[in-house]
């Protein structure tokens, strides 16, 4: 699934491009277009929700390398 973030910043390039074009019917397909993604981007949380990164614990493990004098 698209996240708002995506289908908002989409639906605003598709505006700008709207507002540059001087071919009145790809204007009005490109704002219907934006329209659409706004209406999907509205019901969806603010945040986009990716992936969660694994639990990793801090690096607290004792220092494993061996002693430079026992070689252990």
């Amino acid at each position: 699934m698209l996240g708002k973030t995506y289908l908002t910043k989409q639906a605003s390039l598709l505006l700008e491009f709207a507002k540059t074009t001087s071919d009145s019917d790809l204007s009005a397909k490109l704002i219907s277009k934006a329209a659409d993604l706004k209406s999907q981007a509205d019901p969806l949380p603010d945040k986009d929700q990716g992936p969660k990164p694994p639990d990793v614990a801090p690096d607290v493990a004792p220092d494993l390398r061996p002693d430079r004098q026992t070689g252990r």
